[in-house]
Order: C-alpha cells, then sequence, then structure tokens
C-alpha cells in the first residue's frame, strides 16, 4: 500500500474516559486479591477491621503513586520511562541501580504468580489440610518452565489469554463479593457480630503493620500501567520522516511510529521495519502498541480515570473480604492457602473443583503474559547497551531465548528459596525504595527544570503523602524489627555498585564472557538480530 508523500498521518486522540477507566481497572486486578487477603489478616494481628483499614490505606497509597508514575510517563515517553527519568535526575547509577533491581523483582513476580497458581491447582487434592510445600513447589516450577518454554517457542498471539483471565476473575470475583453481601444482609447472627467487634482483636505493632501494607498493595500493583496509554509523543519530526516513506505500508508506519515515540531503535529501511514487527521482535512493544498517545486531554482523562477506577476497585476488594469474613472466621481464613477455595468449599461444595480451575486458568495466562514482557524488559536493555549483549539474541522462533532462560531460571531459585507471603515483603520493600526516589526526582526536577514541558503535574500534597507513606515503609522495618532478610535486600540493592564500577563506568571487557555468549551461541542455536535488506527478501523468496 503506497502513500502520498505530501500526507501526513498522526494517532488521533480518540480515547475517552470510560475507556481509560476500563484499561486501568483491568490492569489493576490481577492475582493479588486471591492471595492477599490472607496476609493483610495475618500481619494484622487477626484484627478484622485493622486489616479492612490496610485495604483502605493501599487504596489511597496505590491513587497517589499512580498520579505520580502517570507525570513520569507523560513527561518522558520512553518504554522504560522511569530509567530515562532517574537518569536524568540522579545520574546513571541511580539509573542503573532501577535496571539492576528490576532484574530480579521480575523474576520474583514471577515466582509469586507462579507459587499462587500451583496452590490453587493442587489444593482440591488436599481437602481436609493444607497442601505440602514440595509438590506444590514442584507444580509452580513446572508452570513457570511450561511457559518459559512457550514464550521461547514464539508465542505471540497474547490478547486473548488476557482477555479470558479479565473475564474469570471478574466474574469470580462478582460471585464472591455478591453472595457475600447476600450472606452478610440475611446471614446468621455470629457472622454479623465478628464484623460488629472487628477491632476487638489486639492492635498489630507498626512492623507487622507496614507488613500488612506490603501485602495488601500486592493486590492494587497495576496501576502503573497506565503510563502507557497517557504517554505523549514528542519527537514528531522523526515521526512524520518515518510515516513518509513510501515503500512502508500503512500498518507498519503506524506500528514503527508508535515504537519511535516510545524510544525505541529502529532499523533505517522500511523493509527492516517490517521485518522487526513480522518476525515478531517489534512484540518487545506489544504493551504501548495500540492505546499509546490516543487518550483524549491527558491532562485532565488521567485525574479523572485514576479516581474513578481506584475507588471501584477497593470497593470490590472490600466486598470480597467481607465474603470472605462473612462465611470464615479469621483463624479459618489464615489456615486457608486458597482463601477463594474455602470459600467456595464452605458456600457452595458442588463449585469446589470449578472455581480453583477457573482461577487457576486466569492466573496461567497472567504468568504468560508476565514472563512475556519481563524477557522483553532485558532484550529492550541489551539492545540500548544497559544489559550485556547476549540477552537481545533471538532463536529460529524470533524470540528473546536467554532473556526468557534468564527469568524463568531466577524465578525458580526465588519458587526454591521463599514462600509466597514473604516473597511479596521483599518485593514491596524495594518497589518502595524507588517509589521514594521517584517522588524526590518529581520535585527536583520542579525545582530545577521549572519549564520542563509536562502535560500533566501531581498535586503537590499527593507527592509528598507518597513520599511519606514509602519512606515509613523502608525505614520502618529495618529500625523497628530489623529482620535480616530485608537488610540482605537492602545489601542486594547496593550489590549493583560491584557491576556498575567496572563494567559500565570503566567499560571493562571480559574476554571469558565473550568466549562464554559464542558458546552459548552455538549450544542453543541464537544470534544477535540483524535485520537487513537481503536477509528480508531471502525471508520472502
Amino acid at each position: 500500500m503506497a502513500m502520498d508523500i505530501e500526507k501526513k498521518i498522526y494517532l488521533k486522540r480518540q480515547l475517552g474516559y470510560f475507556w481509560g477507566t476500563n484499561f486501568l481497572i483491568i490492569n489493576i486486578i490481577g492475582a493479588g486479591i486471591f492471595v492477599s487477603p490472607k496476609g493483610v489478616l495475618q500481619y494484622s494481628s487477626m484484627n478484622v477491621g485493622v486489616s479492612l483499614c490496610v485495604w483502605v490505606f493501599c487504596a489511597v497509597l496505590s491513587m497517589t503513586s499512580t498520579l505520580c508514575a502517570a507525570e513520569i510517563g507523560i513527561t518522558f515517553p520512553y518504554t522504560v520511562a522511569h530509567y530515562y527519568f532517574l537518569k536524568r535526575c540522579f545520574g546513571p547509577f541511580v539509573a542503573f541501580l532501577r535496571l539492576w533491581t528490576s532484574l530480579f523483582t521480575g523474576p520474583g513476580v514471577l515466582a509469586s504468580q507462579a507459587l499462587l497458581l500451583a496452590e490453587y491447582g493442587i489444593q482440591p487434592f488436599y481437602p481436609s489440610c493444607s497442601a505440602p510445600a514440595v509438590p506444590k513447589k514442584c507444580l509452580a516450577l513446572a508452570m513457570l518452565w511450561i511457559v518459559g518454554i512457550l514464550n521461547s517457542r514464539g508465542v505471540k498471539e497474547l490478547s486473548w489469554l488476557q482477555t479470558v483471565s479479565m473475564v474469570l476473575k471478574m466474574g469470580i470475583l462478582s460471585f464472591i463479593s455478591l453472595s457475600g453481601l447476600f450472606l452478610l444482609v440475611t446471614g446468621r447472627k455470629e457472622n454479623v457480630r465478628r464484623l460488629q467487634n472487628a477491632f476487638d482483636a489486639e492492635f498489630p505493632e507498626v512492623s507487622r503493620l507496614i507488613e500488612a501494607i506490603f501485602q495488601g498493595y500486592f493486590a492494587f500493583s497495576g496501576g502503573g500501567s497506565f503510563t502507557y496509554v497517557a504517554a505523549w509523543p514528542s519527537w514528531t519530526h522523526e515521526v512524520d520522516a518515518l510515516l513518509q516513506l513510501q515503500d512502508l505500508s500503512l500498518p507498519w508506519q503506524l506500528c514503527a511510529a508508535v515504537a519511535l515515540s516510545c524510544g525505541a531503535l529502529l532499523p533505517c529501511s522500511p523493509q527492516g521495519i517490517a521485518s522487526l514487527f513480522a518476525s515478531g521482535q517489534g512484540l518487545c512493544f506489544a504493551p504501548v502498541l495500540g492505546p499509546l498517545g490516543e487518550l483524549k486531554e491527558p491532562s485532565k482523562t488521567i485525574p479523572r480515570c485514576i479516581f474513578t477506577a481506584l475507588p471501584l476497585v477497593t470497593v470490590v476488594y472490600l466486598l470480597a473480604n467481607l465474603s470472605y469474613l462473612t462465611v470464615l472466621s479469621p483463624q479459618e481464613l489464615l489456615s486457608s492457602d486458597a482463601v477463594a477455595l474455602t470459600w467456595t468449599d464452605r458456600v457452595i461444595p458442588q463449585l469446589t473443583w470449578s472455581v480453583p480451575f477457573a482461577i487457576s486458568a486466569s492466573l496461567f495466562s497472567n504468568l504468560v503474559t508476565s514472563v512475556f514482557e519481563t524477557s522483553r524488559t532485558s532484550y529492550i536493555a541489551s539492545r540500548n547497551g544497559q544489559l550485556p549483549l547476549l540477552c537481545s539474541t533471538l532463536n529460529v522462533h524470533s524470540s528473546p531465548f536467554i532473556a526468557v532462560l534468564l527469568d524463568v531460571s531466577m524465578g525458580s531459585i526465588a519458587i526454591v528459596l521463599t514462600n509466597l507471603i514473604e516473597l511479596i515483603n521483599y518485593l514491596f520493600f524495594v518497589f518502595s525504595i524507588w517509589t521514594v526516589l521517584s517522588v524526590i526526582g518529581i520535585l527536583k526536577l520542579r525545582y530545577q527544570e521549572p519549564n520542563l514541558h509536562r502535560p500533566y503535574k501531581v498535586f503537590s500534597p499527593f507527592l509528598f503523602i507518597t513520599a511519606a507513606i514509602s519512606l515509613s515503609m523502608v525505614l520502618i522495618p529495618l529500625i523497628k524489627s530489623p529482620k535480616m532478610q530485608y537488610i540482605y535486600v537492602f545489601l542486594f540493592f547496593l550489590g549493583g555498585l560491584l557491576f556498575y564500577v567496572p563494567l559500565i563506568h570503566f567499560k571493562l571487557k571480559l574476554i571469558w564472557f565473550q568466549k562464554l555468549t559464542c558458546y552459548l551461541q552455538l549450544l542453543f542455536n541464537i544470534c544477535i538480530p540483524d535485520v537487513s535488506d537481503e536477509h528480508v527478501a531471502e525471508e520472502e523468496s
């Protein structure tokens, strides 16, 4: 399809408030709601009232941090916006530490999803007790490696999995919430009395309360994805030049324009761009291809969507927790590794196998998508020289095999060494550190660069609220109740310095690593992508 040189095409801002709210709700509601109720109640010392307050508190924190992420994503419209933002605010070392920790928090998220999938997949076989840890971890490892193999085989069409996952999760949550509300209104007196005396139990210590917030915040952790729809393409002259290429058909022009607006590195020729997306390598931009830069009036629409979606999600989560606590006592809830399964067994025993199967199916689709996105992050970082070149190698299926292998291997180590509740605490301890630095960076840029173009600015009190909460979530576990695990995480956080100084700052080249790269290329039949006109012509023939 040829295109007139004089004609220019732009992504139209035609997505409005309803679409943005729907997108945000879909990305927030994930696997967390099926595991966090137990963790929140456990670290709230079985105080029902405190646990419900923690859920509301997590919603406020998620709202303010999502607004901060939206300002960063709009001001710096890159695929890895936080990396560029931190590099501009604090220099390359802090930006590298962000990348360094993401290499481990990403597999940590994969491990948490695999463990949760295993819990709901194996618990129906143990109706009268908790499933043993060994078979649970073996199933989690098997699921993670199956998903890794699927991704290494070049799984490309994953949108239907997300749709199925969303339908299943929303259906199950709606069923639990509405059923619990009905039981609460028409239920027995002991169920109502349990909620009336919600604050009678022991009040938890501050350090345990912080860990309860970690657990609850896990269920709200998808809000940062909203920066994808909020991004503001700013390289108009480059996009214009790209769109004027006569030899590039319209679909590839739009894909390339979107990828370029994300700060991506693209081949120079039209055939190279088309091949990049046709071969599957362009799928590293899958999360942003559709809606990027198409939101109407982002400075007004973004806060409206966030202030609508987060309260709705909070209501759903509170209703689900009320439903659990209406049917189960706090002791029964804590003794269950699969709360939704225990609730179903008590309310509608006929669905004891159906509900865990539906939850496992939705969690499996989440795991497939998470491995896909995590491996593509490593791929993009390697293509931009931030990771070893080995991570950008592709196999015959045009999949970043080494990136997938690295993420799945590290996720397997996390599955073996930790349990689900502890893993969530470690992950969100690290996330809290980066939230604090992000807020400090926003305030620093507002002071140093007041004229920087910001299509959207967070209300300043929200910045201070987010910084205060996140800083307390970092300092209190270290000072009030210093567990060695948090100290290890903090030391690991600073351990990136050992890699940054010789390999990044001084650009040290390791001969043995170059030999290892060649050996692995031969062993796994992988190569560094080199899209050329001759290669494209050979593929077309």
